[in-house]
């Protein structure tokens, strides 16, 4: 019996994939293991593997999304009549076909010749020719960038071309130094002869504005998978949680010496944003009530301190956590942070990458943002909007001095954080970041 293949969820929070492109072809043999197609989710670009061995009768959806568990393709034996599995997989009561079986419209048509190749440059011929295996994604990139897919190694099943290979030698071409025009040789030198007289200079001409133009003039995007998601998640998150918001500011003297010290001594180069979330995690051990969740009828109080931290990619915001903060080294730390936000963005974090926070800290501060607020990440009771150091004159010991500033805000949810309590905690991060060495104790 041929197997019906449906749409799998890959993330706690996928409620429906992007098929991007297919890397088998109708009519093609399959085995369990390969690699069948490439599905954008809400969190990041992953491969869609086989379960079973055989040939790939049908494809039901050849882009676009689909719901979790809504039928994408049939594998069977070949001959094997897939119009039959997807009714009987559908109960067989309405008794349509193929893709109108899985609610993606009418029946396609099957699949004609494809048309005759036009003529492409010698060394595109030569890379086709040579039966080069890539994803259909990965050859339309090419074409259209003028990438010759005989020099690119695959990173895919098998050696398989995909999409980030045409994007990592499409960056190294654009590094690459641009060939300089050879100097063109110097004419033979004039008779000596009287030089004419200089030429008045003529007053330079204004060419008139001229525009075609009018109408409506906008570009519309498709929504991706993981913006949909970003923005249900945020939206139910603003709409549901009560949200208020406490503001303090930290003087970061000792924490820039400590900074600088730290830069003999440690392993890795330390970052602000390390101090920060480290701080916060001692905090969150000494106030549990904010390492809390909303469960609706409970709140729960977490035993681990999972830190959440906000990471900016193109599609929107991803928040790889690193777990049992606490217990590391502000070291371990900035490697973790370093590496995940490397993943982050190149769509490549896995969902157990990005589940388990208690707390989420976001930081705007290299880019020189002041002070900015944050909605809260669920499940998180609270999330920490960090602003930049700014070197402004404060009064210290009843001097005017130079001091280095930093403005944090913490956004709490009032169902489960009161006012005092969001306040003790940034008291006691605040107290950890103008004297470090607290971290010691």
């Amino acid at each position: 019996m041929a197997e019906v293949i449906r749409m799998p969820r890959m993330s706690d929070t996928m409620e429906e994939g992007n098929i991007v492109s297919w890397l088998k072809s109708e009519g093609e043999e399959v085995e369990a293991g390969e690699t069948l197609a490439e599905v954008e989710t809400d969190k990041a670009t992953m491969e869609l593997d086989s379960y079973f061995d055989g040939v790939l009768l049908h494809i039901a959806v050849k882009e676009g999304p689909v719901p979790i568990d809504g039928i994408i393709a049939v594998i069977g034996k070949k001959g094997e009549d897939w119009k039959k599995a997807i009714q009987e997989a559908e109960g067989g009561s309405n008794g349509k076909e193929g893709s109108q079986a899985s609610g993606e419209g009418p029946a396609e048509e099957p699949r004609q010749e494809a048309e005759p190749a036009k003529e492409t440059a010698p060394a595109e011929a030569a890379a086709e020719g040579s039966r080069v295996k890539a994803s259909p994604l990965a050859r339309s990139i090419a074409k259209e960038a003028g990438v010759n897919l005989a020099n690119i190694s695959g990173s895919g099943d098998g050696g398989r071309i995909v999409k980030r290979d045409i994007e990592e030698a499409m960056g190294k071409q654009q590094a690459a130094p641009q060939p300089q025009p050879a100097a063109t040789p110097a004419a033979p030198a004039a008779p000596a002869v009287q030089p004419p007289a200089p030429k008045q200079q003529e007053a330079p001409q204004v060419v008139p504005f001229a525009f075609s133009g009018g109408g409506a003039n906008y570009e519309e995007k498709p929504i991706s998978q993981m913006r949909k998601t970003i923005a249900r998640r945020l939206s139910e998150s603003k709409f549901t949680a009560p949200h208020f918001y406490l503001t303090r500011e930290i003087n970061m003297d000792r924490a820039v010496q400590l900074r600088e010290r730290l830069k003999e001594v440690a392993p890795t180069k330390i970052s602000f944003n390390d101090l920060v979330i480290k701080a916060v995690a001692a905090g969150l051990r000494l106030h549990p009530a904010v390492n809390s969740s909303w469960l609706g009828d409970k709140i729960r109080i977490n035993k681990d301190v999972n830190i959440g931290v906000a990471v900016a990619v193109d599609e929107g915001l991803l928040v790889p956590v690193i777990r049992y903060t606490d217990m590391k080294t502000l070291s371990q730390i900035n490697v973790e942070v370093k590496e995940l936000a490397g993943l982050a963005k190149k769509r490549k974090l896995q969902p157990d990458q990005m589940e388990g926070n208690t707390f989420t800290v976001s930081n705007l501060g290299m880019f020189g943002i002041e002070e900015f607020t944050g909605i809260i990440n669920p499940p998180d009771a609270c999330i920490l909007a960090v602003g930049s150091i700014i070197q402004k004159p404060i009064v210290k010991d009843g001097e005017i001095v130079v001091g280095n500033m930093m403005k944090v805000t913490l956004s709490c949810d009032h169902r489960v954080v009161d006012g005092a309590t969001g306040a003790q905690f940034l008291q006691t991060v605040a107290a950890i970041l103008e004297d470090p060495i607290r971290l010691l104790v």
